[in-house]
């Protein structure tokens, strides 16, 4: 074929095609393969062209190929022969399959002479490989060509038609071309063709001839073989003395041997074959032998006779003789009989029975071997023919012939074929004798039965056949004395009864009736008789079992025992093949026992019976194991602990533990005999009880058994003597076999507690001892010997069986497990030896890691590069080293073979899959293997910064390939495929690999590719066939949600934004919204089928979920933007959440409403002016909390929470609307029967917490952690206290609640709880929650009666004490300057203030004792802030003097009882009211003392002096800070004037209180004035800012005065706009501290006037200055009020509709400010007087 084109498959790759192992499944693709490759199928081997000038001129002339290349091609035409094209084609085939460099380093090889010459070598290897599995395809395309369960049937039959023709005579050129051909040696190839290379050229030549021949045989096995070809066969085959006379016979070597047997046995096979034995029968049958193509030839015939009379002297001519008797009897009887005779006596002198067994046998089993049972079905018809057509005692042996007979029915459907077959004809005569000698001789007709056992339906007719015997033979040396016979001892007739078998009474016998007749025939061994006596044999044989087991200890033992095996394998064989017949055999079965202690027991067991004991129980257990388990542990067969087993140790060491009698035959008769039938079953016994022990308890009892396959087997099997060539292997693959069953049983069947379970035992074994190392050793067999034992198979079909395939499995088997006991292992600090051994660096790439990369490059299984590649990403995840470290040299080598299997478009997908994963793995943990994999090539770029670009064997390259939208949905890109191309590159972004996302990034139209799955549509979720397709759009999301993350929005790729665009524009945010929303719903819905793609599904939701909370944050850059798509996206949220969380009993469904509910809290507090609009939320919400709370506690915590908060956010959104009202019953009760609950198991907690921090001494340090975790700031229970808070506050009369507390006992203990928390100062968050609850609670009056009757007082009262008094802080740790909003404990009291405040507002004298018992308790705290406001400013102390004021205030409504109760105090509070409304003044006053303080007290004890000069000396230096820090200072000072304020407002009304009322003072003469004291000394100057100074008259016009100059600087301030909301309100405080004041001034004023103790000179001084600085502020007041000020708020005294927000409890109003100045007027007037 040098002329035209080669293809450029190879021919291995072709082969890997046509089995169905590669990408290429679909039949059409198998197809076009075919048609593509016909030519080549035909020409078989002729297609290699020998060397040639014209191809050498061609491949001179071709450009395309690289000189270096040529050069070596023309090295590779001279030693092999061959085209010099096809030369370089092999090569290049070569390169990209098989070679284990780089294109690097092959220039380096092609230049030196001995790295050339020996790939010059690996080519041959190669290249012979590509001859074999030519023909391999031709075989397998006639293998299955008329196979109906075949997927690919019709191509390989479209193919085969056109290869019909000219098949036979190509191949048997190429054959006869084989044969011919000379040797080559080093004068004619080159120097490499040494002694070696021309045995390895003949090896192969001879395998080609097997194959060649093979080939023909399954031809001619479907198509007729004409006379003329049989006489030409014959004649070649003649001349070849089939194969033996081989022309270069003196190469031939023992190795080679069982290849030329080979050769023989199908040469006679194809002369078989051809004389169509089958048709001959069946023309015989039928009396038409005309019809047969040889009863008209009779020259062929004649030279047929000629030639087969020659033959004789080699074993491979029986057969043919054997068939051409058959044919040259039935057609021409007479004219043939003499070279009948002839033939036929040299055929049996040949034994060609026993010929035919091992002929069988070494074809192989016909498991997937069709060339093995295509041959037993050609003998099968040459048999049945023969022992038709001849008297059977004339074939010689009837045992060779049974065993042939067996052989040949192990092919599939003979066993029924031979059943529906008419009797007395072929095998059923061979039958016929067997039965003859039965019982006499058990074994023929036992082994032709166990052969005629193939199905259920074959296995009854087998069972019925022995149930229903009609004879009973015996042999008698002599006659009996019981029977009566005729003359001529033809007949005999028994005169009594005779129990068959000499066993005891009771026991299972035959009795053999009186009168029963037999035929007598007498022989060699005596009399023959044959008794017409009807039994069942299933009795017979158990009573064989019996007397095998009487006889046990005795010298007959072995004969008994040649009985009993037979009898044992049909009773495993039948079992095994119709599970129902076991019933009926359970006397048989249930005997194995006893037979097995008894065998096992001798000095000299029977190895094979006992293994055949053991095979039938292995059967049983299959469906028994329980049973069968109990039952063997009487028998001592198997190891057994003597001790208890209780700790890890003393199990490893095997401490008490005893071998069994198994143990013993293992040592004293297997090892030393080197045979190992029993070990065998005994393995697969063991791995059959562990697989079916899962979840029972005798699981512990397998220890021992396992164990001594761990200890004694796993570690030395590969030392023992072996006499079988595959068992060493066997036993390996079993061992592994059982390893990998135990560590694969479900936890839930490893029963629990101290006994180590055998999963346990397993990993720590194989983690920690030789067996671990021994699993090692296996798997760094390495690809180099598995391709040598391969390749030394003489199987042509290289697939089905025998050792290589064995090895295979052993080694994937050993991936597995150390990938299991890995995964499986305790997390432990020390590095276990198996760690060790798998990860140790040795030298020259010989070590673990090198060894499992290699294994990319096997190409046979391709499970085994897969599993390889799966555990070596085990290893990189776990193990504590560097793959790129391991390989050493051959990295970059192996990163170049993983990438071209990557590239490949035939590889098998899996293997693709599982090399992106493993990349997957290494971007996080290999970072040197990662750069490796990533080929970055790096360039200085424009501004000095490096640019990256793919390399030339880069995988991204690979990757981006996967991902092109225009190639996918091709075969070789699945989305299986994509989606792990997808993880890689999210892997690459999630470890923010810069390099490698600044090349992708850039890469054109590489964001269009990616986002293609976004834009795709998928099938409704309950229909979604491939759940990758969802992981692949999850990892996009997250690909796009990372990128938006991290990259400013401006230097966004322009093709995402034009993505994101899209996204918006085709409305695919609404597409996955609503996808999601059914996937959640599809898994909810349907255990079984939602749930198959669960954990996809579960990616798919948690990717969305990212991105929207994203959106949330970056809307403009996601261009979601329309509040009618987020309205929708929210419902769908909800929707999804609501469908998740209403399934309670499943647990996979309330994950899925977890994961949900974050989402929906998340756009709930993120969507606020979006959702007002939306539909009602409250009603879904609460339907989720109900059923949320009758889940599973433990798992639903979280949920809860985020529940309760969304239910918080939803009523600040939308409040209670009208029509929801009627769930806030329902509601409440729910949300009160948890914080109920959370209450009380609070007070557990925080008891179990002070018990424990008592015992220790230091408690604060011990159980901080322990109080945090249970008090959280989102704990269920402080936002179920938070919830019901706001429902309480939506519902404005109260009833609702006052229901739910006659209902449930809430107050009570969260009252208990509070006061616990306060007394032991912990649960900060629950105790801020609880108080802001009583706090809404008491704004009703039913609320506060409630809360003041649960007893309020006593649980929050004195428990407060430690709140302020711990044993460090003392006073002064409530004074800090924490921020105010954070949670403290300063806070709780400040809270606890306004909770009687507020209480005492509403129930007035009802609750005045409590408050006055309050005031008492905490007077000092009261006392001790009034005066601080002077010297700590800080935010939170302004605010506790605020609130301590506001309490005071409400209090000082009833100064009478307090004068009564605690006179003291009053007069204490009183003055330091007075005091407090001094400094606030002075602060108010002096804005750059206050600022100078402001600065002095920043930081918490810093020196006096030192921090104003540290904050004031960046300024200079920092102009831009500098602002900053003016305008922060300036916003504090303004947030401490508008605290100072306030306090002074509520001062001011508080001292109003404590003065006489104005109107009564000003018109009733008769007053008493002793009531109210004097709170201001007489005088008029401005106060200093000094303690000592009393509070003065010139206090109060102080505070007036600078009142009116705040209103001033306001007023200069405003624009004419309308002022805003807080300038309202700060005016509106300032107007109410004036009026207060000027009451305040005039009632004093008044009292003092009135007080006889007074001096008249005092008087007048009063009356003067007032009158001049009241006339003066008056003025000033008209003048501003004519300026247009907002009307004056009236006094306290007046009723008011509006509640001023800054300072509770005081009503003011805006209704002209008449009254107040008139007021001030009319004293005026009255001074004057």
């Amino acid at each position: 074929m040098a002329e035209s084109e080669m293809c450029a498959r190879s021919s291995q790759e072709l082969w890997t095609i046509l089995l169905g192992r590669s990408a290429l499944r679909e039949p059409a693709q198998i197809e076009a393969e075919l048609d593509r490759n016909g030519e080549r199928l035909l020409q078989g081997l002729s297609y290699y062209k020998p060397p040639s000038s014209s191809a050498s001129d061609k491949l001179k002339a071709n450009k395309e190929v690289a000189q270096p290349l040529k050069d070596f091609g023309l090295r590779i035409s001279k030693l092999l022969g061959l085209d010099e094209q096809q030369s370089v084609q092999i090569l290049q085939c070569y390169l990209q399959d098989d070679y284990r460099g780089t294109r690097n380093t092959l220039k380096t090889v092609l230049q030196d002479e001995r790295q050339s010459q020996a790939l010059l070598l690996k080519i041959a290897d190669y290249y012979y490989e590509e001859r074999v599995c030519l023909l391999r395809c031709v075989l397998l395309l006639l293998t299955y060509f008329q196979d109906e369960r075949h997927p690919y049937r019709a191509e390989y039959a479209t193919c085969v038609s056109k290869l019909e023709k000219d098949l036979v005579n190509n191949y048997q050129q190429q054959f006869e071309a084989l044969f011919n051909a000379e040797a080559p040696t080093w004068e004619t190839h080159g120097n490499l063709m040494t002694e070696r290379q021309v045995s390895r050229w003949f090896t192969q030549c001879l395998r080609e001839q097997a194959l060649l021949l093979e080939v023909l045989f399954l031809y001619y096995a479907y198509f007729e073989m004409p006379p003329s070809d049989l006489l030409t066969f014959t004649r070649l085959f003649k001349e070849q003395g089939f194969g033996q006379r081989q022309t270069n016979r003196h190469l031939v070597d023992k190795s080679m041997d069982a290849l030329v047997d080979r050769i023989g046995y199908f040469s006679c096979l194809i002369l078989v074959e051809g004389m169509d034995i089958d048709f001959l029968h069946k023309c015989a049958l039928e009396d038409r032998t005309e019809q047969h193509q040889l009863s008209n030839t009779p020259d062929i015939n004649k030279e047929m006779d000629q030639m087969l009379l020659t033959f004789g002297d080699i074993s491979h001519h029986g057969p043919v003789l054997l068939a051409w008797v058959l044919l040259r009897h039935t057609l021409q009887p007479v004219e043939a009989g003499p070279v009948v005779r002839r033939l036929g006596q040299t055929t049996l002198q040949l034994g060609v029975f026993q010929y035919l067994t091992d002929m069988l046998k070494a074809l192989g089993n016909t498991d997937n071997n069709c060339t093995a049972s295509t041959a037993r079905m050609c003998i099968y018809g040459l048999l049945s023919f023969v022992v038709t057509s001849f008297e059977e005692d004339t074939l010689g042996s009837q045992q060779h012939l049974i065993n042939a007979a067996c052989e040949v029915l192990a092919a599939p459907s003979l066993a029924e074929l031979f059943w529906e077959s008419k009797p007395n004809v072929g095998l059923e005569m061979i039958l016929d004798s067997a039965v003859g000698v039965f019982p006499h001789k058990t074994g023929p007709l036992l082994q032709l039965l166990t052969g005629l056992l193939s199905d259920k339906s074959t296995a009854k007719r087998v069972y019925t056949f022995l149930d229903k015997m009609s004879f009973y033979t015996e042999v008698y040396k002599t006659k009996p004395s019981d029977v009566l016979s005729r003359e001529d001892e033809t007949l005999w007739r028994r005169l009594a009864p005779k129990l068959l078998y000499p066993l005891g009474a009771g026991q299972t016998n035959l009795r053999m009736p009186q009168g029963c007749y037999g035929q007598v025939c007498v022989g060699e061994q005596g009399y023959v008789v044959r008794w017409d006596y009807s039994y069942s044999s299933w009795t017979l044989f158990t009573c064989e079992i019996e007397m095998l087991l009487h006889v046990v200890s005795t010298a007959d033992v072995l004969a008994h025992c040649e009985r009993v095996k037979p009898i044992l394998d049909l009773v495993h064989k039948i079992i095994s093949t119709d599970w129902t017949v076991s019933d009926c055999l359970l006397p048989l079965t249930s005997r194995i026992y006893m037979l097995l202690q008894r065998l096992t027991s001798v000095i000299n067991p029977p190895v094979d019976v006992i293994a055949s004991c053991v095979n039938c129980l292995i059967v049983l257990a299959t469906r028994q194991p329980a049973k069968v388990w109990s039952s063997l542990q009487h028998t001592g067969f198997l190891p057994f602990a003597s001790v208890p087993l209780t700790t890890m140790a003393q199990t490893i060491s095997a401490e008490g533990m005893k071998a069994g009698n198994y143990g013993n035959l293992l040592v004293l008769f297997e090892q030393p005999r080197g045979e190992y039938a029993v070990t065998v079953a005994f393995l697969r016994l063991v791995t059959t009880l562990v697989k079916g022990q899962v979840g029972s308890t005798q699981s512990k009892g397998l220890i021992p058994c396992v164990l001594l396959v761990l200890k004694e087997m796993l570690p030395s099997y590969h030392k023992w003597r072996y006499n079988t060539h595959g068992v060493r292997e066997k036993i390996g693959c079993l061992i592994l076999e059982l390893v990998h069953a135990i560590l694969n049983l479900s936890p839930e069947g490893e029963s629990e507690g101290s006994t180590p379970s055998l999963q346990s035992l397993c990993i720590y074994s194989l983690a920690n001892t030789e067996a671990g190392q021994a699993v090692v050793n296996i798997m760094g067999v390495g690809v180099d010997t598995i391709n040598v034992v391969l390749a030394a198979q003489p199987s042509s079909s290289g697939s089905c069986e025998g050792p290589g395939q064995v090895l295979i499995q052993t080694v994937k088997l050993a991936f597995s497990v150390t990938n299991n006991v890995i995964r499986l292992k305790p997390q432990s600090d020390t590095v276990s030896p198996l760690e060790q051994a798998l990860t140790q660096h040795g030298g020259h790439g010989n070590n673990l890691i090198a060894v499992l990369a290699k294994y990319i490059y096997h190409k046979h299984d391709p499970a085994l590069p897969r599993l390889a590649v799966q555990l070596l990403k085990r290893l990189a995840s776990v193990a504590p080293m560097s793959v790129y470290a391991c390989l050493g040299s051959d990295a970059a080598a192996i990163r170049d073979a993983f990438l071209t299997r990557l590239q490949s478009k035939t590889v098998d997908l899996r293997i693709k899959v599982t090399i992106l994963e493993f990349l997957t793995v290494a971007v996080e943990t290999q970072p040197g293997l990662i750069e490796l994999f990533l080929n970055l090539e790096t360039k200085d770029g424009s501004e000095g910064a490096k640019e990256f670009s793919l390399g030339e064997w880069s995988c991204l390259a690979v990757v981006l390939e996967l991902l092109d939208c225009e190639l996918q949905g091709q075969y070789w890109c699945p989305p299986l495929l994509q989606r792990a191309a997808l993880a890689f590159l999210h892997a690459l972004w999630q470890d923010r690999r810069d390099s490698a996302l600044s090349v992708l990034r850039t890469k054109e139209k590489f964001w269009d590719n990616l986002t293609t799955p976004l834009f795709g549509t998928l099938p409704p979720p309950s229909e979604t066939t491939e759940p990758c397709v969802l992981e692949s759009c999850a990892f996009v999301m997250k690909i796009i949600g990372l990128e938006i993350y991290y990259v400013v929005s401006g230097q966004l790729e322009g093709s995402l934004k034009a993505a994101l665009q899209r996204l918006s524009s085709q409305r695919r945010y609404e597409f996955w919204s609503q996808y999601v929303r059914e996937l959640v719903c599809a898994a909810c819905e349907g255990e079984d089928g939602g749930m198959r793609s669960l954990s996809e599904s579960q990616m798919l939701i948690s990717a969305w979920r990212t991105l929207l909370i994203l959106s949330t944050s970056h809307s403009e850059v996601m261009q979601l933007k329309e509040d009618s798509v987020r309205l929708k996206l929210f419902m769908d949220v909800l929707e999804g959440t609501k469908a998740a969380l209403l399934m309670p009993q499943s647990v996979a469904c309330l994950r899925l409403g977890s994961m949900m509910a974050t989402l929906l809290l998340v756009l709930l507090k993120q969507w606020k002016s979006v959702l007002v609009s939306a539909p009602a939320l409250l009603p879904p919400l609460s339907l989720m909390l109900e059923n949320v709370l009758q889940a599973d506690q433990q798992l639903m915590e979280r949920t809860k929470a985020k529940l309760f908060s969304a239910l918080i956010s939803a009523l600040h959104i939308q409040g209670l609307n009208g029509g929801e009202i009627t769930q806030l019953p329902q509601l409440l009760l729910c949300v009160c029967e948890t914080v109920q609950d959370e209450a009380v198991a609070l007070i557990d907690s925080t008891r179990h917490i002070t018990q424990k921090s008592d015992a220790q001494e230091d408690s604060m340090e011990t159980d901080t952690p322990r109080s945090v975790q249970k008090d959280q700031r989102d704990s269920v229970c402080v936002l179920a206290l938070h919830l019901s808070k706001e429902l309480c506050r939506a519902d404005e009369d109260g009833e609702q609640w006052l229901q739910v507390m006659r209902k449930l006992p809430v107050l009570p203990s969260v009252l208990s709880a509070l006061e616990l928390s306060l007394r032991s100062k912990q649960n900060l968050y629950f105790t801020e929650a609880a108080l802001h609850l009583l706090l809404t609670l008491a704004r009703t009056p039913q609320g506060a009666a409630a809360v003041a009757g649960a007893g309020v007082i006593q649980s929050i009262c004195l428990p407060l004490l430690s709140v302020y008094e711990g044993p460090a802080n003392g006073a002064t740790q409530a004074f800090s300057r924490k921020p105010l909003d954070a949670p403290c404990w300063p806070g709780v009291y400040r809270l606890c203030l306004s909770l009687m405040e507020s209480l005492l507002k509403t129930l007035r004298y009802n609750f005045i004792n409590e408050a006055l018992d309050f005031v008492g308790v905490h007077q000092e705290r009261i006392l001790q802030c009034l005066s601080a406001v002077r010297t700590v400013q800080s935010l939170a102390c302004l605010d506790e003097a605020d609130h301590t004021v506001g309490f005071l205030l409400q209090l000082s409504s009833f100064c009478k009882e307090w004068q009564f109760h605690l006179p003291q105090l009053l007069r204490d509070v009183q003055v330091n009211l007075c005091y407090l409304c001094q400094t606030c003044t002075y602060l108010l006053h002096s804005k750059k003392m206050l600022h100078h303080y402001l600065q002095a007290k920043n930081g918490d004890a810093l020196p006096q002096g030192s921090h104003p000069q540290r904050v004031l000396q960046p300024t200079s230096k920092e102009q831009p800070l500098s602002g900053e820090r003016e305008e922060a200072e300036s916003k504090a000072l303004q947030a401490v004037q508008c605290s100072l304020l306030k306090i002074l407002s509520k001062t001011l009304a508080t001292l109003q209180h404590f003065t006489p009322d104005c109107c009564q003072i000003l018109l009733d003469q008769s007053m008493d004035l002793a009531e109210y004291r004097t709170l201001f000394v007489l005088s008029f100057t401005t106060p200093a800012f000094d303690s000592d100074v009393a509070p003065s008259f010139g206090t109060l016009l102080a505070t007036i005065n600078v009142a009116l100059s705040m209103l001033g600087e306001i007023e200069k301030k405003k624009e004419p706009a309308i002022s805003s909301e807080e300038t309202q309100a700060l005016k509106s405080l300032l107007m109410f501290s004036m009026e207060n004041c000027f009451y305040v001034l005039i009632s004093q004023a008044m009292r003092c006037l009135k007080d006889p103790a007074v001096l008249p000179r005092d008087k007048q001084r009063v009356k003067q200055e007032l009158s001049s600085e009241l006339s003066t502020l008056l003025t000033t007041l008209f003048r501003f009020f004519r300026r247009g000020s907002p009307s004056s708020p009236a006094s306290g005294l007046l009723p008011s509709p509006q509640t001023k927000p800054t300072a509770p409890g005081t009503k003011v109003t805006q209704e002209g400010q008449e009254p107040f100045i008139q007021l001030v007027q009319a004293f005026v007037r009255h001074v004057q007087r």
